[in-house]
Protein backbone atom coordinates (compact mmCIF):
# COMPACT_ATOMS: atom_id res chain seq x y z
CA UNK A 1 0.00 0.00 0.00
CA UNK A 2 1.59 3.14 -0.76
CA UNK A 3 2.46 5.88 1.81
CA UNK A 4 0.61 9.57 1.39
CA UNK A 5 3.04 12.63 0.61
CA UNK A 6 2.52 13.78 3.52
CA UNK A 7 3.37 11.34 5.83
CA UNK A 8 6.46 10.17 3.15
CA UNK A 9 7.54 13.73 3.79
CA UNK A 10 7.28 13.59 7.76
CA UNK A 11 9.17 10.85 8.30
CA UNK A 12 11.99 12.44 5.68
CA UNK A 13 12.07 15.38 7.31
CA UNK A 14 14.10 14.95 10.46
CA UNK A 15 17.10 13.29 8.04
CA UNK A 16 17.44 16.14 5.61
CA UNK A 17 20.77 18.02 6.13
CA UNK A 18 20.18 21.75 7.56
CA UNK A 19 19.29 24.70 5.62
CA UNK A 20 22.16 27.69 4.97
CA UNK A 21 21.53 31.08 4.86
CA UNK A 22 20.81 32.32 1.01
CA UNK A 23 23.06 34.80 1.68
CA UNK A 24 24.85 37.99 4.07
CA UNK A 25 22.05 39.91 3.80
CA UNK A 26 19.98 36.73 5.09
CA UNK A 27 22.34 36.34 7.41
CA UNK A 28 22.12 39.82 8.51
CA UNK A 29 18.30 40.30 8.53
CA UNK A 30 17.92 37.10 10.39
CA UNK A 31 20.17 37.17 13.63
CA UNK A 32 18.65 41.27 13.61
CA UNK A 33 14.93 40.03 13.50
CA UNK A 34 16.44 37.51 16.48
CA UNK A 35 17.71 40.07 18.42
CA UNK A 36 15.08 42.20 18.57
CA UNK A 37 12.87 38.90 20.15
CA UNK A 38 15.43 38.06 22.48
CA UNK A 39 13.72 40.24 25.39
CA UNK A 40 14.72 38.64 28.66
CA UNK A 41 16.36 35.97 27.60
CA UNK A 42 17.33 34.75 23.92
CA UNK A 43 17.60 31.56 24.24
CA UNK A 44 14.28 30.09 23.28
CA UNK A 45 14.47 32.46 20.09
CA UNK A 46 17.53 31.63 19.26
CA UNK A 47 16.35 27.76 19.08
CA UNK A 48 12.75 28.29 17.75
CA UNK A 49 14.27 30.58 14.98
CA UNK A 50 17.53 28.68 14.04
CA UNK A 51 16.40 24.89 14.25
CA UNK A 52 12.01 24.88 13.70
CA UNK A 53 11.87 28.05 11.46
CA UNK A 54 15.19 28.43 9.55
CA UNK A 55 16.44 24.77 10.54
CA UNK A 56 19.99 26.16 9.46
CA UNK A 57 20.72 23.55 12.93
CA UNK A 58 19.83 20.31 14.05
CA UNK A 59 18.37 20.24 17.58
CA UNK A 60 22.03 18.04 18.03
CA UNK A 61 23.76 20.77 16.20
CA UNK A 62 22.24 23.49 18.09
CA UNK A 63 23.07 21.73 21.36
CA UNK A 64 26.48 21.58 20.36
CA UNK A 65 26.97 25.32 19.24
CA UNK A 66 25.14 26.64 22.23
CA UNK A 67 27.98 24.60 24.68
CA UNK A 68 30.73 25.75 22.84
CA UNK A 69 28.77 29.73 22.82
CA UNK A 70 28.81 29.09 26.64
CA UNK A 71 32.36 28.02 27.34
CA UNK A 72 33.55 31.15 24.91
CA UNK A 73 34.13 34.68 26.51
CA UNK A 74 31.24 37.09 26.03
CA UNK A 75 27.44 37.02 25.48
CA UNK A 76 26.33 33.46 24.44
CA UNK A 77 23.82 34.32 21.10
CA UNK A 78 26.52 36.53 20.02
CA UNK A 79 29.26 33.54 20.20
CA UNK A 80 26.51 31.42 18.23
CA UNK A 81 26.59 34.36 15.63
CA UNK A 82 30.51 34.14 14.90
CA UNK A 83 30.14 30.89 14.48
CA UNK A 84 27.04 30.23 12.42
CA UNK A 85 27.98 33.11 10.03
CA UNK A 86 32.11 32.28 9.70
CA UNK A 87 31.02 28.20 8.97
CA UNK A 88 28.84 29.82 5.71
CA UNK A 89 30.43 32.69 4.41
CA UNK A 90 33.87 32.64 6.36
CA UNK A 91 34.58 36.35 8.11
CA UNK A 92 32.24 38.42 6.40
CA UNK A 93 29.55 36.12 7.76
CA UNK A 94 30.96 36.24 11.17
CA UNK A 95 30.89 39.98 10.87
CA UNK A 96 27.35 40.29 9.50
CA UNK A 97 25.97 38.01 12.10
CA UNK A 98 27.76 39.98 14.27
CA UNK A 99 26.05 43.33 13.27
CA UNK A 100 22.73 42.22 13.05
CA UNK A 101 23.06 40.97 16.60
CA UNK A 102 24.38 44.33 17.53
CA UNK A 103 22.85 47.55 14.95
CA UNK A 104 19.44 47.57 15.13
CA UNK A 105 19.14 46.31 19.04
CA UNK A 106 21.94 48.67 20.49
CA UNK A 107 19.29 51.65 19.02
CA UNK A 108 16.18 49.78 20.59
CA UNK A 109 18.53 49.85 23.80
CA UNK A 110 19.45 52.86 23.89
CA UNK A 111 16.03 54.41 23.37
CA UNK A 112 14.88 51.95 26.44
CA UNK A 113 17.78 52.90 28.46
CA UNK A 114 16.51 56.64 28.57
CA UNK A 115 12.81 55.71 28.41
CA UNK A 116 13.78 53.58 31.54
CA UNK A 117 16.44 56.67 33.45
CA UNK A 118 12.60 58.45 33.12
CA UNK A 119 10.35 56.23 34.72
CA UNK A 120 12.40 53.63 36.59
CA UNK A 121 10.97 54.73 40.52
CA UNK A 122 7.18 54.19 39.11
CA UNK A 123 5.88 51.38 41.23
CA UNK A 124 4.03 50.29 37.53
CA UNK A 125 7.01 50.16 35.94
CA UNK A 126 8.92 48.08 37.98
CA UNK A 127 5.81 45.14 38.64
CA UNK A 128 5.62 45.04 35.21
CA UNK A 129 9.34 44.45 34.49
CA UNK A 130 9.00 41.81 37.82
CA UNK A 131 6.57 40.13 35.67
CA UNK A 132 8.49 40.06 32.35
CA UNK A 133 11.15 38.45 33.92
CA UNK A 134 9.19 35.64 35.27
CA UNK A 135 7.75 35.19 32.01
CA UNK A 136 11.31 34.82 30.37
CA UNK A 137 12.15 32.55 33.12
CA UNK A 138 9.56 30.35 32.28
CA UNK A 139 9.73 30.57 28.02
CA UNK A 140 13.97 29.51 28.91
CA UNK A 141 12.93 26.63 31.16
CA UNK A 142 10.61 25.27 28.43
CA UNK A 143 12.81 25.19 26.03
CA UNK A 144 15.28 23.14 28.24
CA UNK A 145 12.81 20.80 28.37
CA UNK A 146 12.10 20.79 24.52
CA UNK A 147 15.78 19.75 24.04
CA UNK A 148 15.68 17.46 26.42
CA UNK A 149 15.35 14.57 23.49
CA UNK A 150 17.77 15.69 21.74
CA UNK A 151 20.03 14.16 24.51
CA UNK A 152 19.38 10.43 23.32
CA UNK A 153 21.90 10.73 20.28
CA UNK A 154 24.71 12.36 23.05
CA UNK A 155 27.31 9.25 23.12
CA UNK A 156 26.90 9.01 27.00
CA UNK A 157 23.48 8.56 26.90
CA UNK A 158 20.26 10.00 27.69
CA UNK A 159 20.16 8.81 31.38
CA UNK A 160 24.36 10.72 32.09
CA UNK A 161 22.95 13.57 30.07
CA UNK A 162 19.69 14.33 31.76
CA UNK A 163 21.60 13.29 35.20
CA UNK A 164 24.46 15.94 34.31
CA UNK A 165 21.47 18.75 33.75
CA UNK A 166 20.30 17.92 36.95
CA UNK A 167 23.69 18.03 38.92
CA UNK A 168 24.21 21.45 37.10
CA UNK A 169 20.61 22.87 38.15
CA UNK A 170 21.10 21.80 41.95
CA UNK A 171 24.70 22.88 42.00
CA UNK A 172 23.29 26.58 40.04
CA UNK A 173 19.71 27.28 41.64
CA UNK A 174 20.51 25.74 45.07
CA UNK A 175 23.97 25.54 46.12
CA UNK A 176 24.58 28.67 44.67
CA UNK A 177 28.23 27.59 43.36
CA UNK A 178 29.62 30.13 40.61
CA UNK A 179 28.84 29.43 37.21
CA UNK A 180 32.56 29.13 36.30
CA UNK A 181 33.29 26.90 38.34
CA UNK A 182 30.60 24.82 37.91
CA UNK A 183 31.56 25.07 33.97
CA UNK A 184 35.27 24.19 34.70
CA UNK A 185 34.29 21.29 36.99
CA UNK A 186 30.98 19.18 35.60
CA UNK A 187 31.62 20.75 32.55
CA UNK A 188 35.51 19.64 32.23
CA UNK A 189 34.44 15.79 33.79
CA UNK A 190 31.46 15.69 31.12
CA UNK A 191 34.18 16.46 28.40
CA UNK A 192 37.05 14.16 29.40
CA UNK A 193 33.93 11.56 29.61
CA UNK A 194 32.43 11.89 26.36
CA UNK A 195 35.71 11.93 24.87
CA UNK A 196 36.94 8.45 26.29
CA UNK A 197 33.34 7.22 25.24
CA UNK A 198 34.14 8.94 21.59
CA UNK A 199 37.57 7.32 21.37
CA UNK A 200 38.04 3.54 19.36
Amino acid sequence: MPVPPSVADADAAPHQAPARPESLADLFLSFTILALQGFGGVLAVVQRELVERKRWLTKEQFIEDWAVAQVLPGPNVINLALMLGDRHFGLRGALAGLAGMLVLPLAVILVLAVLHAHYANDPRVAGALRGMSSVAGGVIAATGVKLIPSLRAHPLGFAAGVGIAALVFVLIALARVPLGWVLLLVGGAACVWTFARLRP
